[in-house]
């Protein structure tokens, strides 16, 4: 079974109506018993890094990500939940990240040639 975290702020229907689209098993949870005895984890995530942390951290999560993640679980993160993944992030380099990857979250330069994906003006 897949265990969807939700902290708050994560793009839980993308997530939930994509496996259910495939017929996978999974629940969304909170609950850090719930994550360390998951078989594979996905962590969505929109918004501000520091406020994913900051929401990792009020409901315990930061702990069990970790040691499910370091017992070799499959472990996706998607967009702001990878970024979670790495030690820290420019948009918030007074928070820490989950460390699972050296390295800090950059923003792409100004004038770089990047794919847009999601929301326009």
């Amino acid at each position: 079974m897949i265990t969807i975290v939700d902290y708050g702020a994560g793009n839980l229907r993308s997530v939930e109506n994509t496996l259910a689209r495939t017929g996978a098993s999974y629940k969304i949870t909170r609950d850090p018993e719930a994550v360390r005895a998951a078989d594979k984890l996905i962590l969505p995530g929109v918004g501000h890094f520091g406020q994913m942390m900051r929401a990792l951290d009020a409901l315990g999560l930061r702990e069990a990500l970790l040691e499910k993640a370091r017992s070799g679980a499959p472990f996706l993160g998607i967009c702001l939940g990878l970024q979670a993944m790495f030690e820290t992030s420019a948009e918030a380099p007074e928070e820490r990240g989950l460390a699972l990857f050296p390295g800090r979250v950059e923003r792409f330069p100004e004038d770089a040639r990047v794919p847009h994906m999601g929301w326009n003006e």
